[in-house]
């Protein structure tokens, strides 16, 4: 069979490396046109403003990994030579690294992150540093060190946070894939918004050490690609016990780490059992929401045509009480955040950015925890009342899940779509208010994946969300891969087409 030609649009790690075998495309011309795509679409153009820095030694990392390979043939990993774009909230050595914050502008970090070592170790290269709010507190694209960020599907709406500029950059094809982090949906609302495929590990399966925190029982890093097959690849790099984050002790308890990719199957969908969760629909005579709702019928046909079996509807017992108890940011993310400044140059503290106004204005969570948030979680009275919760909320789902024999739940990650800069801007949404289904896998701590639904008018990106059980990321990848395979829903943005001399 012929390998078709070489294109770097909407490119796969497996596209890529089919090409360095065949000599179509080395890893330093590979790194050339994703930096013209960044000049040309994320500086220029649309400026998209995604990407807070690029890699000074890109280049000279991508030359040193076409040596190695020209040298003895072989590949130095499974992730060789694969640009990635990493979420600026993770710290790498000798790259810039603001955590979304004008205060650490001038940062750079003598030791990698452990994910970030993970991929670099499996033979990525990291491309650039990708725009985010403020320490991760938002849903929305406002960062005191890098401005405003677009969604290149519709440039006036917001691409999603927290991890927002991965998202845009991914989605527009500004390099291959992307590192996210995801709290209470910061993976999973942007890849929902850029048409991504976004992962949500059970917490402790990928290490935090080097990443700022939010909070910290539920910190992950994790995927955000525009196929299933390069999140599964991506996971089994990152995946791994690191004695420098205690939390990854789960990561024992993972059996199926390191082979996610491997165990992929086009047929995993036919006679699996997925569950509805109807009340994390939005009101149909919504405007913004029945066209979310309408998109996501159309992602379960798709799942039925695959042979799966969908029961619907299906209700968790108490899930607003469960997701309001069970929000922690108030009572946990000014401990969590001052504790991780302590270890880092400057002497910042929450309450003191927060006093000389070295945050973006439009970050109304910062606020919050900075005006709210007790120096100590302990002091807050409710404190062990919602972390009791938390082992309530998901023993609750998981039993609805075991008593009607499903694999997974399903619903919209966003009640509405994307909203608008204008939107915003107005105050129409805040973070405690915005319509965001995300949080119920983070505050019970299920793995989560953020799928492509399809289209709304004016092709606005629609997600949705499959959830699975605790350290069940295999069998939730392969219910992901079947679905991708029979909808095919990924495509690139319009404002961002292929350069004239990109392979194409």
């Amino acid at each position: 069979m012929t390998t078709p030609p070489f294109r770097l649009q909407e490119a796969t790690i497996d596209d890529i490396h089919s090409a360095f075998r065949l000599g179509e495309i080395t890893c330093r011309r590979l790194v050339e046109l994703y930096l013209a795509r960044i000049d040309a679409y994320d500086k220029s153009g649309p400026e998209l403003n995604s990407i807070l820095t690029v890699n000074p030694r890109a280049l000279d990392e991508a030359e040193r990994i076409d040596r190695s390979f020209e040298g003895n043939g072989e590949f130095v990993g499974p992730l060789h030579g694969i640009p990635v774009l990493v979420k600026d909230q993770v710290e790498t050595a000798g790259i810039r690294t603001t955590f979304g914050s004008a205060a650490f502008e001038d940062y750079v970090p003598e030791e990698d992150a452990t994910a970030v070592r993970r991929l670099r170790e499996a033979g990525a290269l990291i491309l650039a540093k990708t725009n985010l709010p403020d320490f991760a507190t938002s849903w929305f694209a406002y960062s005191s060190a890098g401005g405003e960020t677009k969604n290149p599907y519709a440039l006036d709406r917001d691409p999603g946070g927290s991890s927002s500029g991965t998202g845009a950059a991914v989605a527009a094809n500004l390099g291959a894939v992307g590192i996210g982090e995801d709290t209470g949906g910061s993976i999973r609302v942007p890849s929902s918004f850029d048409n991504l495929v976004g992962v949500r590990v059970t917490t402790g399966l990928i290490s935090r050490k080097g990443m700022s925190p939010l909070v910290v029982f539920q910190d992950t890093a994790g995927p955000m690609t525009r196929t299933v097959k390069d999140a599964a690849i991506l996971l089994d790099a990152l995946v791994g016990y690191d004695p420098e984050d205690p939390f990854t002790a789960a990561a024992t308890l993972a059996r199926d780490a390191g082979s996610y990719a491997e165990d992929l199957s086009e047929g995993s969908l036919r006679r699996a059992r997925i569950g509805v969760v109807r009340e994390a629909f939005g009101p149909g005579d919504d405007p913004n929401s029945s066209q979310v709702n309408g998109v996501v019928e159309e992602a379960l046909e798709a799942m039925r045509g695959a042979g799966a079996e969908i029961v619907d509807p299906v209700s968790v017992p108490n899930l607003q009480h469960f997701i309001g108890v069970t929000s922690l940011y108030l009572s946990q993310s000014r401990y969590d955040i001052d504790n991780f400044f302590a270890e880092r140059p400057g002497s910042h503290t929450v309450r003191g950015l927060y006093d000389s106004k070295r945050f973006h204005p439009r970050l109304d969570l910062f606020t919050a925890i900075a005006e709210e948030a007790p120096e100590d979680p302990e002091e807050d009275p409710d404190y062990y009342r919602g972390l009791a919760a938390r082992e309530q909320f998901r023993r609750t789902i998981l039993n609805v899940m075991a008593s009607l024999g499903l694999d997974a739940l399903v619903y919209p990650n966003s009640q509405v779509l994307p909203p608008t800069r204008e939107e915003l801007d107005d105050w129409k949404w805040t973070v405690l208010t915005f319509p965001t289904n995300a949080l119920m896998a983070a505050q019970a701590d299920l793995p989560s994946i953020s799928l492509p639904a399809g289209f709304a008018e004016g092709d606005v990106p629609v997600g949705f969300e499959l959830v699975g059980k605790p350290y069940g990321e295999a069998d939730l990848l392969r219910l992901a891969y079947a679905y991708e395979n029979q909808a095919g829903q990924r495509r690139p943005p319009g404002s961002t087409p292929p350069l004239s001399d990109e392979p194409q």
